[in-house]
């Protein structure tokens, strides 16, 4: 299943809606690019006003790595040649629905960083300014290449640089991921008998854990999706 889509007609992002027989419940998977044209946040957030429950990603707070990392795609903002976008920013505030943030804080993200092989840290540290100059200089099809396309099962590329990175993989992802889950199990558990939408606002990198986990766990399958565009050509 595609979750992020990148072609010489643009990129685009699958809202993917979760369904499983016999609950009335569902969850709505928004998976997310840090940047992106205007009309994309806007979009999202027209949809998010069905959702009963909203399920967001967000580190509260954050150290000098998550500053660094988030720099990396912020820059865009300033790179004429990537069209007109801007950094996410969603108002939940004017949203009618109940908020989770299961998300770690800036001192758990932190502490898991600190305990990545210095080697792994190391590496990140040279290679961000080479993301950053990439991102705040290079063309559309530097920005999207092809590899930035995620899928609900990694490429071979993807696989090999997890298993290459672990410590990072887990502080970035993994960590992020089990926390995400369990706080879906547990809405699961709590409310699958009633008739609501649950919406997933979280960066796409973390949708396959997403689906992959309410599949294995509670038997929620996708049975819808559609695009949206993230940034036009």
């Amino acid at each position: 299943m595609q979750i992020i889509e990148i072609t010489d007609m643009g990129v685009r992002s699958s809202v993917v809606r979760l369904r499983r027989r016999g609950t009335p419940m569902s969850f709505v998977v928004y998976p997310m690019v840090h940047m992106a044209e205007p009309r994309f946040y806007a979009e999202v957030t027209a949809r998010l006003r069905t959702a009963d429950i909203i399920v967001v990603e967000g580190v509260d707070g954050g150290g000098p790595a998550l500053r660094a990392l988030t720099l990396t795609y912020s820059v865009l903002r300033f790179n004429r040649r990537a069209g007109k976008l801007v950094e996410q920013d969603i108002d939940y505030g004017t949203l009618d629905a109940e908020l989770v943030h299961p998300d770690t804080t800036g001192a758990e993200f932190g502490g898991t960083w600190r305990r990545a092989p210095l080697k792994e840290r190391l590496l990140t540290w040279l290679m961000l300014p080479a993301f950053t100059l990439t991102r705040l200089f290079g063309g559309r099809r530097t920005i999207w290449a092809p590899d930035l396309e995620m899928n609900d099962l990694p490429s071979l590329r993807q696989e090999q640089a997890a298993d290459r990175y672990t410590g990072l993989d887990h502080t970035i992802r993994g960590s992020r991921d089990a926390m995400l889950l369990a706080a879906l199990y547990r809405l699961h558990e709590e409310r699958n008998t009633e008739n609501i939408e649950i919406a997933i606002v979280y960066g796409a990198a973390h949708v396959p854990a997403i689906v992959h986990g309410l599949n294995h766990r509670f038997g929620y399958r996708p049975t819808s999706a559609d695009w949206l565009t993230v940034a036009e050509p």
